[in-house]
């Protein structure tokens, strides 16, 4: 599961979740969206980040060596369903990606990054561009490891 901004004329309107699996997408939040949680200017569409967000996860977790999760983040943190998922995938014996929001301060973030299991890669201006191969590199370690059990 990945989210990605949604612009219109320049402007960001919102955020996108897309299940990488299935190609599903839905909202992850937006301005027009007037029910939900809110985080500053946007609504937390939860019932896209239910069924598309924790969906793609938990398939993942079923059909695939690795679970890509972006982000855990302020508004993902709305969904218990969300969480399960998360913690579903973490207890999972899957090489889990994913991507925790610098500002998000929450319990259950904490819990994540605290994770004996856990590696943290903090991302910078001098880091970004070359984080993809880093992160590659121990995807591939982590793989031929678990292959050859």
């Amino acid at each position: 599961m990945i989210s990605r901004e949604v612009r219109s004329n320049r402007v960001r309107i919102g955020f996108e979740i897309l299940d990488l699996g299935t190609g599903k997408h839905g909202w992850l939040a937006s301005v027009d969206q007037t029910l939900g949680p809110q985080v500053g200017r946007y609504h937390v569409h939860l019932m896209d980040l239910n069924s598309v967000g924790v969906g793609a996860i938990l398939r993942a977790v079923q059909n695939f060596d690795i679970v890509a999760v972006d982000e855990i983040g302020p508004m993902e943190l709305f969904s218990e369903k969300f969480r399960d998922a998360v913690k579903k995938a973490l207890d999972s014996n899957k090489l889990v990606i994913g991507t925790v929001h610098g500002k998000a301060r929450d319990k259950f973030v904490e819990e994540v990054k605290t994770r004996p299991d856990a590696e943290m890669c903090v991302v910078t201006c001098d880091n970004r561009e070359h984080l993809h191969e880093v992160l590659i590199g121990k995807a591939v370690d982590f793989l031929s490891r678990t292959i050859a059990k």
